[in-house]
């Protein structure tokens, strides 16, 4: 939590009570569904929480902005950007039931009125969306057409509309051949850790 507050010193109160409950509340539920491994349950903040508000680094998203986070597992990045921007609504799916259901308890005991879980493929949700999210689901081609006729045409925010998503390692092969105008950040102009030396930030504008 220390971490958390040295990159995000300027949490309100009730952000900063809503982010001490995320340890207890994960430690819980991953003994029951494991949806975060053991080791990476220790690192929660640093591995989890903060990776995820690398995008609230990035951009801080207007309110009133609709999010779709493709793949959000255990509710990453998705939950913790919903802490963080309550005049926010996201919308959080994975394809996995057990781990839509930790998403929906987490969301309650938080008391997160600005998050939808639904147990679907991300292709069968409807938009329209600002943005889509995504942390380590899938090729950014893939990314791509899950998105395509999801992203509104309207602009409320500071960038195009488009897809955000987090990453690792060498992407250039994956980047080959998309033919669309992507931007890549390191995670390490934001984050001094050893964890985000490989970590990146991928954005497409799609509108």
């Amino acid at each position: 939590m220390e971490e958390l507050l040295r990159y995000f010193p300027n949490l309100s109160p009730t952000a900063r009570a809503q982010f001490e409950q995320l340890l207890p509340l994960y430690s819980e539920w991953n003994a029951q569904i494991n949806v975060i491994s053991r080791k990476d349950i220790e690192q929660l903040y640093i591995r989890h929480v903060i990776h995820s508000l690398a995008i609230h680094k990035f951009i801080q998203l207007a309110p009133g902005s609709r999010v779709l986070d493709i793949g959000t597992g255990g509710g990453f990045p998705g939950i913790p950007l919903a802490i963080m921007l309550p005049d926010v609504e996201f919308v959080l799916v994975d394809s996995v039931g057990k781990k839509i259901k930790v998403v929906q308890e987490v969301s309650q005991a938080l008391g997160l009125t600005n998050v939808t879980a639904i147990h679907e493929r991300a292709e069968k949700i409807k938009g329209p969306f600002d943005f889509v999210l995504s942390r380590a689901v899938a090729e950014l081609r893939e990314l791509l057409q899950w998105s395509n006729g999801k992203i509104a045409r309207k602009q409320i925010n500071a960038l195009p509309n488009g897809l955000i998503c987090l990453k690792g390692g060498d992407l250039t092969e994956e980047f080959k051949g998309l033919g669309k105008s992507i931007e890549s950040y390191p995670l390490t102009g934001w984050f001094s850790e050893e964890f985000f030396d490989t970590k990146k930030l991928v954005y497409v504008p799609m509108v």
